[in-house]
């Protein structure tokens, strides 16, 4: 399933390129607004809510139509989410480019373009779209390609979310010096889910990173044990698309 995804992903980057070549699409990012100031994101009293813009997924399949994205993330935004994070890949997610543009224009928090990003030309997109981080994911890239993928995004001036799913794969991650390092409780190659996999994990992650801990998130009580577990951010988006007040719920969860 990973692979089919990293494949879909990168063929219709491949397309995209050919109609706006790297150059071009530097040249464009270049004229985007700055990227948002993250040093709001350090550890804090309250947990860091990332809310996410997401119509559906392999595992659930639909979730919401989200019409309005913009008024979404606005909703977010005033509930007290710290990041917004917005799905672009098309085929599995019912995700775009658009969202994250639109999103990122209507809202002053940092946004978080979340794909199977495994090149400079999606890095590169992000920042021109105006992403102020992007998502990587160990189990879909070699260290060699998430060093490089880093380096890049960081000389943009952007922040990366660097993914995990397993032990291995943390202890990758901080080698590798990530600086936002998230724990997945849903298996990506299996889709099923581990609820207290961050709890087991998240001592691994060296004071002065970011601990993200992410899915398995139903009610305020799940970000409370992932928050007494350890985790300074918890990224949610099935419990806040398919609930019917959003504000309501960010600022719950923000307050669990």
């Amino acid at each position: 399933m990973l692979t089919g995804l990293y494949e879909g992903a990168l063929e219709d980057a491949r397309a995209r390129e050919l109609l706006e070549p790297l150059g071009d699409l530097i040249a464009r990012a270049k004229s985007a607004p700055e990227v948002r100031d993250l040093t709001g994101l350090i550890p804090r009293d309250h947990v860091h809510i990332i809310a996410e813009i997401k119509r559906r997924s392999p595992s659930k399949g639909e979730l919401a139509s989200i019409a309005d994205p913009v008024g979404l993330a606005l909703a977010y935004e005033r509930g007290g989410a710290s990041v917004i994070s917005v799905l672009t890949e098309e085929r599995r997610f019912g995700g775009s480019l658009k969202d994250l543009e639109d999103v990122s224009q209507a809202v002053s928090i940092p946004v978080l373009r979340k794909d199977f990003i495994a090149n400079e030309y999606q890095i590169v997109e992000a920042r021109a779209h105006g992403a102020d981080l992007v998502l990587l994911i160990m189990a879909g890239l070699a260290d060699e390609e998430v060093a490089r993928l880093l380096e890049i995004t960081h000389s943009w001036g952007m922040e990366a979310l660097v993914e995990t799913h397993s032990e291995d794969e943390l202890v990758r991650a901080v080698n590798l010096g990530a600086r936002i390092i998230g724990v997945n409780a849903r298996d990506l190659t299996t889709f099923e889910l581990d609820q207290e996999l961050f709890g087991r994990l998240q001592h691994l992650i060296p004071e002065g990173v970011l601990k993200v801990a992410e899915s398995a998130v139903v009610n305020s009580q799940d970000v409370t044990r992932y928050r007494e577990q350890g985790a300074h951010a918890v990224l949610v988006g099935e419990a806040l698309v398919t609930g019917v007040d959003p504000e309501h719920t960010v600022k719950e969860f923000v307050e669990a």
